[in-house]
């Protein structure tokens, strides 16, 4: 789920505006919206409260609410949270872990603006890799390759 949020937020960001001019407008508003229905969270966002449909407090909800099942930061307690299980079952914990852990770590402590400040593409670019590495790392660990 995090993968597709993440690419989700950065298809958005980085092609769907015709020009740069365009951040803040309506036309981004709606962009902005529209991505909150393409992975079902209008409704909790709205429900949270959160009235203006504004790129950073969408870009909030979606990175970094641990509460949104489809957030990245759910997502990657979640990962930290199975894997921890697993640590358990096995009696060991496999690199993987740490990986997850860091990862957690480095949503834990950013907030929206830090992200639009480094780039909201780079953030994102860098978060799936680090997720993608997150992967390999998982299969190579549990044994998941073929």
């Amino acid at each position: 789920r995090a993968d597709n949020t993440a690419r989700i937020l950065d298809v958005k960001y980085y092609t769907l505006l015709p020009h740069s001019s365009f951040v803040g407008s309506s036309l981004d508003n709606v962009q902005w919206e529209t991505i909150l229905r393409s992975v079902s969270a209008h409704r909790s966002y709205r429900w949270l409260g959160e009235d203006e449909m504004t790129a950073p407090g969408i870009a909030r909800y979606l990175i970094l609410d641990r509460r949104l099942p489809r957030s990245l930061a759910f997502c990657t307690d979640q990962t930290v949270k199975n894997l921890d299980l697993l640590t358990e079952e096995y009696g060991e914990q496999r690199p993987c872990y740490d990986m997850a852990a860091r990862m957690r770590a480095k949503l834990r402590n950013r907030d929206v603006d830090s992200i639009f400040d480094e780039g909201l593409h780079e953030f994102l670019s860098a978060f799936i890799g680090h997720n993608n590495a997150l992967g390999a790392q998982i299969e190579t660990d549990y044994r998941f390759t073929g």
